[in-house]
């Protein structure tokens, strides 16, 4: 139920995501029943007509009566809308009748309802969002990406910890290399926070920590030290240069239209030239790649970008399924023992939508 294009979006992208799921996978749709019957209707009387007899055996609508809205407060998670299709779908993995949940609604309440709901791993302080920045190599995953503004050296040190078994787990990264993002690469260059992490980084067992990285390696996922796997840094830090990312792409696209000379434009190489930008466009554009798995949870919970439509959801949900199929919750659960940093306490205002 959340979302731009909700319900149609989601109802969409789990039709087609059930196209690509073997039959052991099955799809649950959480929301008022009414609504979510009567689009999926309606998209079975259309394209997905073929559809109906794995929609019968596949996939099935959990009723919620109240959604919650994207002007809502994270606090209306847990309090206020107690039978949200969000807490009610977050609430079927405890209860051992899901594996993962997705939704593209809003962050801040499915953060704070994903903590209440399914706990913090043992020894973590908060969970982290995790997502992957597209560069001319290979992804990196880049945590935290807007759930925490403020953020203690510890944990940095715990998110460097989350991010290394997503690459292990989910990208195959053998060993995975973990930069931490400052403003140089020596370690006395950072603020106090970035500076304290780094030093518990470097004593930290079980990271491969690289040392600091500054912006310009993330596009190219490697330092002069060699490939990046991993960046931590605060929400804060993370959500600006992500949103800054799905900029790029639209920017070059428009200044390449604006310059090139009026008479040029219908050329052919100009109309190539347009087109690979086109490409590089789609690369970088954060639907491409559906969502972002909130770590830190004990849970797989995927966050989808509020504009998402249905190919957006089909990846989130490549997402979910990828994680609960390649032992991401087991290897986080042995990590608690390790990730026992000093808790630290949480800063005011330290939830973002």
């Amino acid at each position: 139920m959340g979302g731009d294009h909700a319900p149609s979006a989601p109802v969409g992208g789990a039709l087609l995501a059930l196209q690509e799921l073997d039959a052991a996978h099955s799809i649950q749709l959480v929301g008022r029943e009414s609504v979510v019957r009567a689009e999926l209707d309606r998209q079975l009387a259309g394209d997905f007509g073929g559809l109906r007899d794995v929609v019968a055996a596949r996939l099935s609508i959990v009723h919620a009566d109240e959604v919650i809205e994207m002007t809502d407060k994270p606090s209306v998670a847990i309090r206020g809308k107690p039978n949200s299709s969000m807490a009610v779908g977050l609430r079927l993995q405890p209860e051992g009748k899901s594996e993962a949940f997705v939704s593209a609604g809003n962050t801040g309440a499915q953060m704070a309802a994903s903590t209440f709901i399914l706990r913090l791993h043992d020894g973590l302080t908060r969970p982290a969002i995790s997502t992957l920045f597209p560069t001319v190599s290979h992804p990196l995953v880049v945590l935290d990406s807007g759930a925490n503004v403020d953020c203690s050296a510890q944990e940095l040190v715990s998110f460097a910890r989350l991010g290394s078994v997503y690459a292990a787990d989910i990208l195959g990264r053998q060993n995975p290399s973990v930069g931490l993002l400052s403003i140089g690469e020596e370690a006395e260059k950072g603020n106090a926070v970035v500076k304290e992490a780094h030093q518990l980084l470097r004593a930290a067992e079980g990271i491969n920590f690289q040392g600091n990285i500054e912006g310009r390696d993330l596009p190219l996922a490697a330092s002069e030290r060699g490939p990046i796997d991993v960046v931590v840094c605060d929400g804060f830090t993370g959500n600006v240069l992500l949103k800054f990312l799905e900029s790029v792409g639209s920017v070059l696209l428009d200044v390449i239209k604006v310059e090139l000379p009026r008479g040029r434009r219908g050329k052919v190489g100009s109309a190539f030239l347009i087109n690979n930008l086109r490409r590089i466009k789609k690369r970088l554009d954060h639907a491409e790649h559906g969502g972002a798995l909130l770590l830190g949870v004990d849970g797989i919970c995927v966050i989808g970008h509020g504009s998402s439509k249905a190919l957006s959801v089909v990846s989130a949900l490549r997402l979910a399924h990828s994680a609960a199929s390649h032992g991401v919750m087991e290897d986080l659960h042995a990590l608690e023992i390790e990730s026992r940093e000093p808790a630290a306490a949480p800063a005011a205002g330290s939830i973002t939508a």
